[in-house]
């Protein structure tokens, strides 16, 4: 079994109205996010790889075109943009991709991290 992991940068404005930050969260403020998305499996026994590299660059590409330098509470289907909504919303869009084991979403200057494992069940 193997595990690969490819990540994407993108910088991103939010507000977090219910938080208990105060003012700093709930007026429009931004970070750097780092995002990771790892994939498991066996190699295909023609090709020799777990997943195709092109094709995952390619949707995380999209997915970081999404999200750069846009005001995330704009984006109605990541819901409220907390660290969990966010690393959701990528694992939902990259899954088709391969199989996903998780997605983590980092706010390095915090020193922040959320990872999504999917549904379990």
């Amino acid at each position: 079994m193997w595990e690969l992991t490819k990540s994407f940068t993108f910088e991103a404005a939010h507000t977090l109205p219910i938080t208990t930050l105060g003012e700093a969260s709930q007026e429009i403020h931004g970070h750097s996010f780092r995002a990771e998305v790892t994939v498991r499996g066996t190699p295909d026994p023609t090709t020799g790889m777990v997943v195709d590299f092109g094709l995952l660059t390619q949707r995380l590409g999209e997915i970081q075109a999404t999200l750069d330098h846009k005001f995330l509470n704009k984006i109605e289907a990541i819901g409220l943009p907390t660290l969990e909504n966010l690393s959701r919303f990528i694992y939902e869009r990259v899954r088709p991709i391969g199989h996903v084991t998780k997605v983590s979403v980092h706010r390095d200057s915090c020193r922040e991290t959320c990872t999504y494992f999917g549904p379990q069940g």
